[in-house]
């Protein structure tokens, strides 16, 4: 502030965890994702019903968008139906070590732009998706949204992102 930039967003919340499951497969539950939401959320303050978007790791391959999921469910639990979730990796491939940092622009975008950004087109959604997965773009004034990280060798990390409120 002092130096007369403008705040974007701030990152309130880190999670992270580590999925000894299998070196390139996550557990069937989700069980290291829902640890860095949960650690995520929890450094942030914020309970799941804050959040309103997740920007999902969603890679488009049946092991880990199940897993995440799952996760996503047991972490949102009555508020998974009301959550907003896509993946933009399907619109802008993935990054590997870069995506992260993409992603997180992106939902930086989101907060400020007030929009929603969709899924790639998906004919058939797994049963697993029994929270918003959004379609096609979509305007909403979000103030909290999540986005998920997730590599090789277990690696799981999760940043919570809020709209900064005007200031003088």
């Amino acid at each position: 502030m002092s130096r007369g930039a403008t705040i974007l967003a701030e990152v309130t919340g880190y999670g992270a965890a580590t999925d000894l499951h299998h070196l390139t497969q996550p557990h069937p539950q989700g069980d290291a994702a829902l640890i860095s939401m949960t650690r995520a959320c929890m450094e942030a303050d914020v309970p799941p019903s804050q959040v309103q978007y997740i920007n999902s790791h969603g890679t488009g391959t049946p092991l880990n968008d199940v897993a995440e999921g799952m996760a996503i469910q047991r972490w949102a639990g009555p508020h998974t139906t009301g959550l907003m979730v896509s993946s933009t990796k399907g619109a802008i491939g993935h990054l590997l070590g870069g995506a992260g940092a993409v992603e997180a622009a992106i939902c930086v975008i989101a907060l400020r732009e007030g929009f929603v950004p969709p899924n790639s087109p998906v004919s058939n959604p797994d049963p697993v998706c029994t929270f918003d997965l959004v379609r096609e773009p979509r305007h909403a004034e979000l103030d909290c949204v999540l986005t998920n990280s997730f590599g090789f060798g277990g690696a799981n990390a999760t940043l919570v992102l809020q709209s900064t409120p005007s200031r003088p």
